[in-house]
């Protein structure tokens, strides 16, 4: 990563929460990791079909399709928690005393 992507800030939390919400996948995009954000749709359409298959026949969509639900639910929290951690770390880093280790203690000399 250069300096200058470093000191950009990162995409906002909330802004990737909405779009991992409304279409799959579009949250790792936004991201930077597409990579990602396919496998998690590879595995929902996966799981979407295998739990067509094993789901009793009287259940509804969303039963049948129960196993791509959860990769849903969970690609939106992934994407959620990457775009967090990286606000907080670029926040930490935009700090005026950055990472030093001072912190408030008093010294001892």
């Amino acid at each position: 990563m250069t300096d200058g992507a470093a000191s950009s800030s990162p995409a906002n939390p909330y802004l990737v929460l909405g779009a991992a919400i409304v279409l799959p996948a579009s949250g790792h995009v936004m991201l930077g990791v597409p990579v990602r954000g396919l496998q998690f749709l590879f595995f929902m359409v996966i799981l979407g079909w295998v739990t067509t298959k094993l789901a009793p026949a009287d259940a509804g969509f969303i039963g049948r399709h129960a196993g791509g639900f959860l990769i849903y639910a969970l690609s939106i929290l992934d994407a959620y928690r990457i775009a967090r951690i990286r606000h907080a770390v670029w926040v930490h880093k935009a700090r005026p005393d950055g990472d030093s280790a001072k912190g408030n203690a008093p010294s001892k000399i």
